[in-house]
């Protein structure tokens, strides 16, 4: 692995463990919508794609309405109890001080919407190592295509060859792909590798992997 000028972080399952937390609210809003318990292998297989587009696999096809309706249910219980299950992943805070330290940019690239990633990112402490946040209030496509992508390396003026994509699914593997960015895979992931449909530059064994150079 080389040092790269501009690092792109998914955010759940990268950054932080949100797994356990995402689960509950999905199991809470089916209940309170009257759908039964849900798969929960159905709820992993679809963290990383924009709300609306979970729901819609949970739930069926929902009008502008429902969503609204379902959107608030779950998210007023995922504020209610994150402080419960919301955890750093292991050398997070370690790695983004390094990187910039040595005057490495970084910036978030998510399909959490933009008011809990603030609230996340604050409560586990590493908000301040980011200059830019990439949430699909930003963006028209969002992962697996580039969109998100090349509106980081947009607003960071970053070239995609100085530039290294890192999260834990096939959706950021194939964003950072198509943007032309070197992409790297945690491997604390609940994601196994051979669901990535594109292979990644690298595999990262530890988020300290990055300290290089």
């Amino acid at each position: 692995m080389k040092a790269y000028s501009c690092y792109l972080f998914d955010a759940d399952g990268t950054l932080f463990d949100t797994t356990e937390l995402i689960c509950q609210c999905y199991f809470n809003t089916a209940k309170v919508a009257g759908k039964g318990r849900l798969n929960k292998e159905s709820v992993l297989s679809s963290i990383g794609m924009t709300l609306r587009d979970q729901m819609e696999i949970h739930f069926g096809p929902l009008t502008e309405e429902r969503f609204r309706y379902l959107r608030k249910i779950h998210m007023d219980y995922q504020l209610s109890i994150y402080k419960k299950y919301l955890k750093l992943c292991c050398g997070v805070h370690e790695s983004l001080k390094y990187l910039t330290e040595r005057g490495r940019r970084c910036v978030v690239v998510t399909s959490r919407m933009r008011p809990t990633l603030d609230i996340y990112l604050k409560e586990t402490g590493i908000f301040s190592f980011f200059e830019h946040f990439i949430t699909p209030e930003l963006t028209s496509r969002h992962k697996p295509d580039p969109q998100p992508a090349l509106k980081a390396l947009e607003l960071l003026g970053c070239e995609p060859e100085e530039s290294l994509f890192i999260g834990d699914s096939t959706f950021d593997i194939e964003c950072g792909h198509s943007a032309g960015t070197a992409t790297a895979f945690v491997r604390w992931s609940l994601n196994e590798p051979g669901s990535l449909r594109i292979a990644p530059t690298y595999y990262l064994n530890d988020m300290r992997d990055l300290c290089i150079g």
